[in-house]
């Protein structure tokens, strides 16, 4: 396990606040990525400082801890330059990283599908890419002077071309992948059942709620990002329909954009869903803004449009999560309140997941005679079979349809349905 000092940074007009609560998801990713916190500092400036980031007082002040404490890495939440992580690392004397690298890493040590762990190889070697001239002489002796020209800059733009080559190796194979992927959701759409993806800020409680709804044992973690690969299964619910549920990647705040271009081939399984279900840990003191958060990142990958239920997990955490189930009678049809652990309000979401996915369904009741048998494989890929019985006079059966559908099959029919 490795000790590692975090460095906060604010500047100009940015709350410390919101500062500090970064920092604390900051331990968070640390701890997720097997790392141990020795201690976190934070320091605001009007500016940035272009060779360290932070002012040269605090360079001073975090070699004289480095001496003390003896970390083997420290840790900036804030995004560093090549520049800035070199001039660090040569002045401490220790391995510097910033908040992507520590979230790549943890992303590496989770992908587990052939496609997670090359949309994690891509976003490495394109962080990687530009900061190659930071990697020593080993890979560069690029500067001013006698002993500095020739053979360093060759094998520099070697390594540049070998990593631009990788890059393209990457993105042709994961581009096949999403292909697949396409036809997949493709024939997902040529079927009536919804699809519903789970989306939340990580360690909200997503895989929980995935479990509990499918029964399944996906793996559930307070560690972040224990969720990478998206896993997809069917569920039925009490009124016997059925939909897909599709549990995704967990987000957080300031999600490195080399993460946001390499999943978004995973991130698609939400631009195809009918429904999104926003799990948010309604206990966090951060609650509102890791929701804010989430949204925003769904509007960046312009999934804002896509209907979306808010579920407010772990309220018996809360003194008022009693209270909170009330507003489920309807009082907030937007939002549910519910307990993923203690199994409170699971009942309030599934009438909420049958009136958001088949509000326009309805049960119906006929015979069809054997010379119209051909009708029923147009049903099934309309609607739901709920029952199909052999009678003498052809086939009794019950589905679920949209009006419009039984319309299409039996233009006279004049009912309603149940």
């Amino acid at each position: 396990m490795e000790k590692a000092i975090l460095l906060g940074m604010t500047f100009g007009l940015q709350r410390r606040r919101e500062a500090e609560e970064s920092l604390e998801e900051l331990k968070e990713l640390t701890l997720s990525a097997g790392g141990e916190v020795v201690l976190t500092l934070l320091q605001h400036r009007d500016r940035p400082d272009s060779k360290y980031l932070l002012g040269e007082g605090k360079v001073e002040e975090v070699a004289a801890l480095l001496e003390t404490l003896s970390p083997e890495v420290v840790i900036f939440d804030n995004r560093l330059s090549p520049s800035q992580q070199r001039n660090l690392e040569r002045r401490w004397n220790v391995k510097v990283v910033d908040r992507t690298q520590l979230i790549l890493d943890i992303f590496a040590q989770r992908a587990k599908s052939r496609e997670g762990k090359l949309q994690v190889e891509l976003a490495q070697l394109l962080f990687l890419l530009p900061r190659l001239t930071g990697k020593g002489t080993s890979l560069s002796r690029l500067g001013g002077g006698i002993g500095t020209r020739g053979p360093g800059e060759k094998k520099l733009e070697y390594e540049r071309r070998s990593l631009r080559d990788q890059i393209v190796r990457i993105k042709n194979e994961l581009k096949e992948l999403s292909l697949r992927r396409s036809r997949t959701r493709e024939n997902r759409r040529k079927s009536p059942l919804p699809v519903v993806c789970l989306a939340g800020y990580t360690s909200a409680g997503k895989s929980s709620l995935f479990n509990l709804l499918t029964r399944e044992g996906a793996l559930v973690s307070s560690r972040l990002f224990s969720t990478l690969d998206p896993l997809t299964r069917l569920v039925n619910l009490p009124s016997g329909l059925p939909f897909l549920l599709s549990d995704t990647v967990g987000f957080i705040r300031n999600l490195p954009i080399e993460l946001v271009e390499a999943f978004k081939s995973t991130l698609d399984e939400i631009l195809c869903a009918d429904l999104i279900l926003h799990v948010v840990d309604y206990s966090s003191p951060q609650a509102k803004e890791q929701a804010e958060s989430v949204r925003s990142i769904l509007a960046e990958i312009s999934a804002g449009q896509v209907p979306l239920l808010q579920i407010n997990n772990k309220i018996d955490l809360i003194d008022s999560g009693s209270s909170l189930l009330e507003k489920n009678s309807g009082e907030r049809p937007e939002e549910v309140f519910l307990s993923v652990k203690e199994k409170l309000g699971v009942e309030d979401l599934l009438r909420s997941l049958d009136r958001m996915l088949f509000g326009n369904f309805k049960l119906y009741r006929f015979t069809l005679e054997h010379s119209k048998e051909n009708i029923l494989s147009s049903v099934e890929k309309k609607g739901f079979i709920v029952r199909k019985t052999a009678v003498p006079q052809g086939w009794a059966v019950e589905v679920y349809l949209k009006y419009e559908d039984m319309l299409q099959f039996f233009p006279k029919f004049t009912g309603k349905g149940d």
